[in-house]
This record gives structure tokens, C-alpha cells and sequence, in this order.
């Protein structure tokens, strides 16, 4: 974000009007060319019909065998397999990273604004060492758990692809394949851990403030780091019949 200059948000489709995938990868790709060549940086936020979205670490085990009518779409960005759909909030931050801002660094930002809203929310959140994302600790009620996803690319220093944080979305769409290829930890929803309804719409005032926040470059407390875990180790393993 330009000194001075605010992030531009735009809800480009939510509830009814979720996004396509397909169709939000064209949008973000005419605003990346609009932000590369001096326009705002500008935050997409929406939801997705449902979709799995293969990054380029995915292994072919990890994939769903049963997609339930879901499509299964390869994409360009970092990371493994992820889900998007209702009751999702999806946001593509596409800024230009200034020149000494290192692509970990906006990682950990984006990570550190959504603990924010978790926090907003009552739910306490941080980072695992060794895996990507927002995370809640292992407890009574569940194993360590993720309840915010990352994946981007960066292209001329603008970023695309972003975040998912989970809102109330249907976890039994999780059930049909290895979330972020990590078979030792689950997924979580804000409804799920507050035992109550939270919208997507109720998270984007906290989201754009804490996302406008970390994004303007100035010196911030990172949230104490969970316990490391490493990451999985990736397999070449192939399906009876592939």
C-alpha cells in the first residue's frame, strides 16, 4: 500500500452472487495488471460456489475421490489443496510489495491480520511454525486445527491469489480430501468454535481494518508462534487405475 494511498476493497460477489473461480481468476488477473502498472492496490472480497483449487504442491493423493459435484480446478499459486465455498470469506489482496518488503514478510502480515479478527471475535488464533496459515492449539474440544488459509503467487511484486478464513462454511466438505495435504491436524469454522452463526459479512468490517492495518509496512508485535510442526513430507504415491 502506497503511503497515504488507502487499499481499495471491493465485495465482488458474496452469498447469491458468489464468484466462480474461473471467473475471479480472470478478475484478479486484470487487477494485477492494473496494480503492476500504477493503479491502487485492491482487495477482492467474495465467496465461491464450492471448488477445490490444487496448488502447485499438490500431490495426486490429496486430491478428493469423490468431489461431490465440486470442480477440482489446478491453479498457479504456492501451497497444496484447498477448499472454497459458502459461508467462506475469500479475499485476493492485490498490492504491490515495496522493494524492501520481503514475500515472507506480507505472508506473516496477512497471517497477523486475520489472528486480529479471530481475536475480534473471541477466538484466539496463531501461527504453527512449518505450516501456513491461522491456527487454533489443541484442546478439549479438538486437535490443532486450522481455521484460515494462505496460497499466493507474486508476479512484477504484486501479489495475487490470498486468504480464506472460515466463517460457516459446511466442514463436511473437508471430509473428501487432505486439507493443505496435512492428514495430523482438522479444520474449524468462527460458527463451530463459537457455537453460533457467524456471516461472512459480519467479518469484513474486522477484516479490512486489520488487513489495512498490516498492509500499510509499519513495524507491528507479531502474535507469539504456536508449537513448530514440520510439514508433510510429499508423496508420489498413484490410484489404482491413474
Amino acid at each position: 500500500m502506497v503511503e497515504g494511498v488507502p487499499l481499495e476493497f471491493r465485495e465482488a460477489g458474496l452469498g447469491d452472487n458468489a464468484v466462480d473461480y474461473l471467473a475471479a481468476w480472470e478478475m484478479q488477473g486484470r487487477v494485477h495488471a492494473d496494480v503492476a502498472a500504477g493503479g491502487d492496490d485492491t482487495v477482492l472480497l467474495l465467496e465461491h460456489p464450492p471448488v477445490y483449487t490444487a496448488g502447485t504442491r499438490t500431490d495426486d493423493h490429496e486430491r478428493p475421490v469423490d468431489s461431490g459435484g465440486a470442480p477440482v480446478i489446478d491453479v498457479n499459486r504456492g501451497g497444496k489443496i484447498t477448499f472454497h465455498g459458502p459461508g467462506q470469506l475469500v479475499g485476493y489482496p492485490i498490492v504491490k510489495l515495496p522493494e524492501r518488503v520481503k514475500v515472507v514478510d506480507y505472508v506473516r502480515r496477512v497471517e497477523e491480520a486475520l489472528i486480529h479478527v479471530c481475536t475480534d471475535f473471541g477466538v484466539t488464533t496463531a501461527r504453527v511454525p512449518g505450516r501456513s496459515g491461522v491456527w487454533l492449539q489443541a484442546d478439549a474440544r479438538g486437535p490443532e486445527r486450522k481455521i484460515a488459509a494462505i496460497g499466493l503467487r507474486v508476479s512484477q511484486r504484486v501479489t495475487m491469489h490470498g486468504f480464506s478464513l472460515n466463517c460457516d462454511v459446511d466442514l463436511a466438505w473437508y471430509d473428501r480430501f487432505v486439507p493443505c495435504g496435512i492428514n495430523d491436524a482438522g479444520v474449524t469454522s468462527l460458527s463451530r468454535e463459537l457455537g453460533r452463526d457467524v456471516k461472512v459479512t459480519d467479518v469484513i468490517p474486522s477484516v479490512e481494518k486489520h488487513l489495512t492495518d498490516l498492509l500499510a509496512w509499519n513495524d507491528y508485535v507479531p502474535t507469539p508462534d504456536y508449537e513448530a510442526r514440520p510439514e508433510p513430507p510429499r508423496l508420489n504415491l498413484i490410484r489404482p487405475g491413474g
